[in-house]
């Protein structure tokens, strides 16, 4: 059984206390993974020489800055979140990150697949939403941030995750300016596409596998894939790859055994996706997972 999610009342007190107690905190560079994972990727990070090369993800971004400046390029702009700010970076856009001075940084981010928001919309509104300002103030999406951010050391209970998901996605709806009855025509059901990349994550998948697994043609289903999932079928299965290579990874596994676990032709292979997705390379991540545990 998982942790509950933070109080709706108690939020505020709670984020103004956590804030106070991890600025008398100062650590190496690190990151630290929630341990449940698969229900929902949450990682906190610290840092102050380390920064992310421009890069994507195939998941939505969603974070607190806890203390320091998050500094980052998104959309042309340099953006900067604030202690108390939250962030929210849309699937496939293209983005870097550092911190905002020589204070450091420690921020959390929660990384939400696309089909979970999708299914999670209010009835009437098929279209991911979208929000051309990535760092904003809004109390109802700050409140539901930090209780899913929250009790890091423990997994959240899949009831409230639910219906803390359904309200987080109503509100980014509003705040994207979506409204019932804009929604497009229906979109096929790319469930199944979806788990069978998933079980297939390491092996060889090929157009024809899908559209014999769906009834569709290549392009209908790269165009639904991307209505419900923010990227490709091809770029949906490498995230998956890469993601069990970071598992990997922060377990200390060896850099080519990890390469050849998870589907990639070598460690160059790895490398030039892994960097690709986040911003780094596969060493250097394994290094700050390590000094988390040092």
């Amino acid at each position: 059984m998982g942790a509950p999610l933070a109080g709706n009342e108690d939020w505020r007190l709670a984020r103004a206390e956590t804030l106070g107690l991890e600025r008398l905190c100062v650590e190496g560079d690190h990151i630290r993974r929630a341990p449940d994972a698969e229900a929902l990727e949450r990682i906190e990070v610290v840092m102050s020489r380390f920064a992310y090369a421009a890069h994507r993800h195939d998941s939505y971004a969603l974070g607190l800055t806890i203390s320091g400046a998050q500094a980052f390029a998104y959309r042309g702009e340099r953006r900067v979140s604030l202690p108390g700010q939250w962030l929210a970076l849309h699937p496939d856009e293209l983005h870097d990150g550092q911190a905002g001075d020589e204070a450091g940084l420690r921020y959390r981010m929660l990384y939400l697949e696309p089909s979970r928001l999708y299914d999670a919309l209010p009835e009437g509104i098929r279209t991911l939403p979208f929000l051309k300002q990535p760092v904003g103030d809004d109390p109802v999406v700050a409140r539901l941030l930090a209780g899913l951010l929250g009790g890091m050391e423990n997994g959240i209970d899949p009831l409230a995750l639910d219906g803390c998901l359904a309200e987080l996605a109503a509100r980014l709806a509003a705040l994207a300016g979506l409204a019932k009855g804009r929604s497009r025509q229906p979109t096929p059901d790319m469930r199944r596409i979806r788990d069978y990349l998933v079980e297939h994550a390491f092996e060889q998948v090929t157009s024809e596998d899908l559209e014999r697994l769906s009834g569709l043609d290549r392009y209908q289903i790269a165009r639904a894939f991307r209505r419900v999932h923010g990227s490709s079928p091809h770029r949906f299965l490498v995230m998956r790859r890469l993601q069990a290579a970071r598992k990997r990874l922060g377990e200390g596994a060896a850099i080519a055994d990890v390469a050849a676990e998870t589907g990639f032709a070598d460690q160059a292979h790895l490398t030039r996706w892994f960097r690709s997705a986040y911003g780094t390379t596969p060493g250097r991540w394994a290094e700050m997972a390590s000094a988390r545990k040092a």
